[in-house]
């Protein structure tokens, strides 16, 4: 069953991005599903946070959708190249936004693979938030979408991970952010393969 709004619209973006952590993601593009549950994230914190793309209340043609009601996906480019899935969070207003580092994959794997040109799945199939986007057939064509649809949705399964199989360290690729870098809004679960580096 699809996560209801309610859920993304908590505004405790850490919260949510710890609790991502065991749901089930899935696509339907072409009548292709793909899917896995979220072994990686990323909390961004709105306005307050350096890292984000809404810090200081930033706003403009990318980062609108932050903006909007939790439930729906906000999908950037990044450095040119890699398509990112977030999931926008908490009221309208408030941009906050979770992204989606990792899946451990368990549906359409063989569609994931001809996506990503792989001869041989291997874990960087969906390890990054670039991979994870590339492997689900998820671009900017879909920012926006709800997490209600038929495309794009969460599943809660009952996958539950205890706190002792989850690290929370800080995030990748966020020097930028001054003392915000440091903050530990990175969650993952220890051990799994699919997990990005650094898998500290």
């Amino acid at each position: 069953m699809k996560l209801p709004e309610s859920y993304y619209q908590d505004n405790d973006v850490i919260k949510l991005s710890r609790d991502l952590i065991g749901k089930y993601l899935f696509t339907r593009f072409d009548g292709l599903v793909t899917g896995g549950y979220i072994v990686e994230t990323e909390a961004y914190n709105g306005i307050i946070d350096r890292a984000s793309h809404a810090y200081n209340d930033r706003r403009t043609n990318r980062t609108e959708v932050m903006y909007h009601a939790g439930g729906i996906a906000y999908v950037y480019l990044c450095y040119g190249i890699h398509e990112m899935l977030n999931i926008v969070t908490s009221v309208e207003g408030q941009p906050h936004a979770v992204l989606i580092r990792a899946i451990n994959p368990t549906e359409g794997i063989d569609i994931m693979q001809y996506r990503r040109d792989m001869a041989v799945v291997k874990p960087n199939i969906t390890s990054g938030p670039g991979s994870v986007a590339k492997a689900m057939g998820i671009s900017r064509r879909i920012n926006g979408i709800s997490l209600q649809s038929d495309t794009l949705w969460i599943e809660d399964r009952g996958l539950v991970f205890n706190d002792e199989q989850i690290a929370a360290v800080p995030r990748v690729g966020v020097d930028y952010a001054g003392e915000d870098a440091a903050l530990p809004y990175r969650f993952y679960v220890k051990g799994n393969p699919y997990v990005s580096k650094p898998n500290r």
